[in-house]
Parts: C-alpha cells; structure tokens; sequence
C-alpha cells in the first residue's frame, strides 16, 4: 500500500513569520499536533510540532504572540512521498522516532501522514503499527528532550 492511499490530505499550513500564537490556535482549530511552514512558493521550509511549542517556546519563556514559529520550528524535516510504501514511512518513524511525517510532491506538501493515520486503516497490520509505536516510544534517558 502507498502512502497516498493512508495520509491525511486536509492539511494547513503557516509561513515562517507566523506567530507562535498564531501557530497553536491552527493546531487548536484543526485538531492537529503538527503545521507544516512553507514560503511564499508553497515549499516547505520546516514543520511546527507540539512538541516544539513546549520545550522551544514556553520552557525556554519565549513571548507566543511575538515569536515567529521560524524561531522554534524543525527544519531537519523528514519527509516521504504520496508513492512511498507505507512500510518505509512506518520504518522512518521508528527509527526517527516521530509520529508524523509530511508528504511532498513536487516540493510541496500535499499531506501528512501520523501513526494515528495508520491505526485507522484496516490494511496496516495492527501488530506492524505497535511494533512502529513501540520503537517511537522508547526513549535513551540520557538524550531525552
């Protein structure tokens, strides 16, 4: 199966100059955990994550309605494409340990693709998604952020 036939196409995104508030009230109106942040040609330049929010901006007492998500955003994005299979994705996020990954075509973000997406279909084998989850899950305390 490939990733076009599992990810989430409804996706949002911002611009580097998007405002940290800005950024969690579209993650709190879409119910997402991730924006992708893309230039004014629609190429993705970084990937906004909940995570980010917390340990780069309200740990680190950041002002939200000032911070341009630019300043908290990943940039080492890991992304696939709509004809991956849905096997590599998985992969991908168990080595990198990440739930949710983008989807480019033509350098542009088409959709995303999160562990979520993969327990909803009834084709990802059940015991491949824990295995994924497992791996995502575990954590060296050591390099824990």
């Amino acid at each position: 199966m490939k990733v076009k036939d599992c990810m989430c196409q409804d996706v949002c995104s911002c611009t580097p100059e998007t405002t940290i508030e800005n950024c969690a009230k579209i993650m709190s109106e879409k119910h997402v955990g991730c924006v992708p942040v893309c230039n004014t040609n629609q190429e993705i330049v970084g990937l906004v994550t909940d995570r980010d929010l917390i340990l780069r901006c309200i740990a680190c007492d950041k002002d939200a309605k000032q911070t341009p998500v630019s300043d908290v955003m990943t940039t080492n994005i890991c992304s696939c494409t709509p004809n991956d299979e849905i096997e590599d994705a998985e992969n991908k996020m168990a080595k990198l340990q990440i739930r949710r990954i983008p989807v480019i075509d033509n350098k542009k973000v088409i959709g995303i693709i999160t562990v979520g997406d993969l327990t909803k279909n009834n084709k990802v084998s059940n015991q491949s998604v824990c295995n994924t989850l497992e791996s995502i899950c575990k954590t060296d305390r050591n390099n824990a952020q």
